[in-house]
């Protein structure tokens, strides 16, 4: 990932920092109230007309960021600030709100499930204004198809609620996706039992264990933002949230404490099973150590026997004496015995 570039000549000159998912960038813009509703996909923005009729409501989702200059003359139009636009481009900083005097921004961090044990994350960026919401991805994804499908066929509040609601909405289908990658998560952790660590205690589950934290703090990490924006509108409550709607932005708050709460034990059960998994392998190493250590002690005394009748002295008795080497042997295997039965009663082994 590009890092952000702010030292700049031209402040006009935007860089977007992040991955191209798609060729080029689709823009799918409803507009709706209570009775009537249209959508199109606007291909040329010569052809946008902006959020002007208020008596309705539009949603502009945008799929597709890398294309900068089609970015910056949407934002340009409609009177988005500079620092939002650089904000929306730079994917590689951390989630932000801001609030302006025109709208609401925020942006923050959603995992994309990979078909590796990594997962990675996508920026999404939410603009809301008195009638309007602009939502930026990275990529098409299916996050929103739900919203779609109520809005098309005017199914629950979405259309009698103001454009706050969407934004809720939206969020809640995010934080929905968090709940699914927990889930995937502790699935993981349930199947590294303690009994497998105990008979297979590999390089591959440390490496199991450690993505699964990673991903643990990479949920945590992209969830906490939500839970400070709702934190903030709770404080000073924005013109573009309808009083009557925080009652929804505090459920945010709620399922959003859930996850973190959620993360924190995954990641002291994941900790907790790494230091299982050294503790198994210390134990194994002691095993190893002690049966050598008590090999090796065995063989001490024969070695010292052995050494001293392999000299070549010629005035040695028990070389010439016709048992002298059934002798030996015979010393070897009391010696052997004698140091076995101590060993067991120190219960070494």
């Amino acid at each position: 990932m590009k890092k952000s570039i702010r030292k700049k000549k031209n402040p006009f000159n935007f860089v977007f920092t992040g991955k191209q998912y798609c060729e080029t960038a689709s823009l799918e813009l409803f507009k709706y109230n209570e009775d009537q509703i249209s959508e199109e996909n606007i291909e040329n923005l010569n052809q946008f007309k902006g959020f002007k009729d208020k008596d309705y409501f539009y949603w502009l989702n945008i799929s597709g960021i890398h294309e900068v200059d089609k970015i910056y003359k949407l934002c340009n139009e409609l009177g988005i600030y500079m620092l939002t636009i650089q904000d929306i481009l730079d994917v590689s900083q951390r989630p932000k709100f801001q609030q302006y005097d025109d709208y609401l921004f925020f942006s923050l961090k959603s995992v994309i499930k990979s078909d590796t044990e990594e997962a990675e994350s996508e920026q999404i960026s939410f603009i809301l204004g008195n009638n309007f919401l602009i939502s930026f991805q990275e990529k098409k994804g299916n996050y929103f198809d739900h919203i779609r499908f109520r809005l098309r066929e005017n199914v629950g509040i979405l259309r009698k609620t103001g454009i706050d609601y969407l934004l809720y909405l939206s969020l809640e289908s995010i934080i929905d996706n968090y709940f699914k990658t927990i889930d995937e998560i502790n699935h993981k952790v349930d199947a590294i039992q303690k009994d497998e660590l105990l008979l297979n205690a590999s390089p591959d589950i440390i490496n199991s264990i450690e993505l699964n934290k990673r991903l643990t703090y990479k949920v945590k990490k992209a969830i906490t933002p939500i839970r400070e924006f709702t934190a903030v509108l709770e404080r000073s409550p924005s013109k573009f949230v309808d009083p009557d709607h925080m009652k929804f932005y505090y459920e945010l708050k709620d399922l959003s404490l859930t996850i973190i709460d959620e993360c924190d034990y995954l990641g002291s059960i994941l900790e907790s099973k790494i230091n299982l998994y050294f503790s198994i392998q210390g134990h194994n190493m002691n095993r190893v150590m002690k049966t050598l250590t008590i090999v090796a002690t065995i063989f001490i005394p024969l070695t010292f026997v052995a050494g001293v009748y392999g000299m070549n002295f010629t005035n040695m008795p028990e070389l010439a004496w016709k048992y002298g080497y059934y002798a030996v042997w015979g010393f070897f295997v009391i010696i052997f015995f004698l140091m076995v039965i101590y060993f067991r009663k120190k219960s070494w082994f």
